[in-house]
């Protein structure tokens, strides 16, 4: 008898185990720390899909979900540090080849961006539009992510490589080449 009552409340419990993975996994819900996840759709703010689990991305440098201690960090502000550099995308361009996300090439009138490889999260962030924001006159625009700015073909740790285009409504000299921003999920 106790075998049959408790094989019974097993069954149960795996029943409602399976209902409530259905559940989650039927779900759109954006998930946050530690939540479950299978791309960087499911995870909210700047936090990456990294094991199955939404953890802080170690490369930009979030702190959402570390911090020790028995509360949580407060929230992100979601605005990282970085350089703007400069990019031509368009065919023949000093892009090289067309964008990695699209294999398309990009006139230099659209607003797109290549990310420095650890921001552009093996390719995660493709088609996600970015709020770049210019230290020196704080303009901001939104940008396409379409393209990773190498490590291995020297780019920088800290880069948003942006067209034409973006450094115009940002209102900044091109002639600068490298100037100092910050940028966000839009």
């Amino acid at each position: 008898m106790f075998t049959k009552i408790t094989t019974i409340a097993n069954l149960s419990f795996l029943s409602l185990c399976i209902i409530f993975a259905i559940f989650i996994s039927s779900s759109n819900a954006i998930s946050s720390c530690n939540g479950s996840c299978k791309s960087l759709n499911d995870c909210s703010g700047q936090l990456i899909c990294i094991g199955g689990k939404c953890n802080d991305d170690p490369d930009v440098g979030t702190n959402t979900c570390g911090g020790g201690g028995s509360s949580p960090s407060p929230p992100s502000t979601g605005s990282t540090p970085g350089h703007l550099t400069l990019n031509d995308f368009s065919e023949g361009g000093d892009g090289g080849g067309p964008s990695e996300c699209d294999e398309k090439y990009h006139d230099n009138s659209e607003r797109v961006v290549a990310l420095s490889t650890q921001w552009y999260a093996g390719g995660s962030r493709c088609g996600k539009m970015i709020r770049i924001r210019a230290n020196s006159n704080g303009k901001s625009v939104t940008a396409k992510v379409v393209d990773e700015c190498d490590i291995k073909d020297g780019c920088k740790n800290d880069v948003v490589d942006g067209s034409i285009a973006v450094w115009r409504d940002l209102g900044l000299n091109t002639d600068e080449g490298r100037v100092p921003i910050t940028w966000s999920m839009a």
